[in-house]
């Protein structure tokens, strides 16, 4: 609607306030597309501040084997049934029901920090930092040439104090790649305190490997059948000419529900979408 006056100065201050609109919605879209690797220090911290804001609750779900009073559900209550019957003379009047609810599943993220993943590992471990901060149930990693595990170092309520601190307990970080054998790690270690049972497991690496591409294989099909989901996430997925030609890469695929960029806030977005949807092993 336009604001008409004698001189015509709110009409123009009406005008300005809906381009300043504009240009910031247009500023915040350029800001969601942009890749991770061309972030300027600046961008990461409003990057940082939107991912806290906007993904902190990107859980996968799970029904809880507890049930709970609902006034939908399927299953009798009978301690509630009897109980209230006692106010109507031993009549059950009001019948009570429960029904099983949803609570978060266990999820595990595994983050690749070596050099060729460095331009995404900061902003993707910002991430991990906002899945840490929505509760119980998370854990984070990082692997290189060895696994170090960090929910301790991500979990402080600072994201970047948090990023310090995970990164003066990586001793190889932005060094090289053994996927395989860090997997092996994982399996051998947390695996058998069955941590990755009934888990969604996210993986995020370019796939790149420099031993036996076989060990990936096998340590990803033990991991697959203990996980009840395994999402893969390689920021290179993000480009328009990329194929899956890395070593690494190939041998995981066959054990992987989910294959995923990662390359840009957009592409978080849209992980968080599967994190929070995922309901059983290879869903649409």
């Amino acid at each position: 609607m336009k604001v008409s006056s004698r001189d015509g100065s709110e009409e123009t201050e009406a005008s300005a306030e809906g381009e300043d609109r504009a240009s910031g919605w247009s500023a915040q879209e350029l800001l969601r597309e942009k890749d991770f690797s061309e972030l300027t220090a600046d961008e990461l911290a409003r990057v940082r501040a939107m991912i806290a804001a906007e993904l902190a609750l990107a859980r996968p779900q799970r029904r809880s084997r507890r049930l709970r009073p609902h006034p939908n559900g399927s299953t009798l209550d009978l301690r509630r049934l009897v109980r209230a019957s006692l106010a109507t003379g031993g009549d059950p009047v009001d019948r009570a029901f429960r029904r099983r609810v949803e609570t978060n599943r266990k999820l595990i993220v595994l983050c690749d920090v070596s050099g060729s993943m460095e331009p995404y590992s900061r902003a993707i471990l910002l991430f991990v930092h906002a899945l840490l901060e929505s509760g119980r149930g998370v854990e984070a990693f990082a692997f290189g040439t060895r696994l170090t595990r960090l929910t301790e170092e991500l979990a402080g309520v600072d994201p970047e104090r948090a990023l310090e601190e995970a990164s003066k307990r990586v001793v190889d970080w932005s060094g090289g790649t053994r996927i395989g054998a860090s997997l092996k790690a994982f399996n051998d270690q947390w695996g058998r305190r069955a941590l990755s049972r009934g888990a969604v497991v996210v993986i995020v690496s370019d796939g790149w490997e420099r031993e036996d591409t076989q060990t990936v294989a096998r340590e990803m099909a033990r991991l697959a059948r203990c996980a009840y989901s395994v999402v893969w996430v390689n920021p290179l997925k993000g480009h328009p000419d990329y194929e899956p030609l890395a070593g690494g890469m190939r041998a995981a695929l066959p054990f992987v529900d989910r294959f995923l960029p990662g390359h840009n806030l957009e592409s978080l977005e849209e992980l968080a979408g599967v994190l929070a949807g995922i309901e059983r092993r290879h869903a649409a």
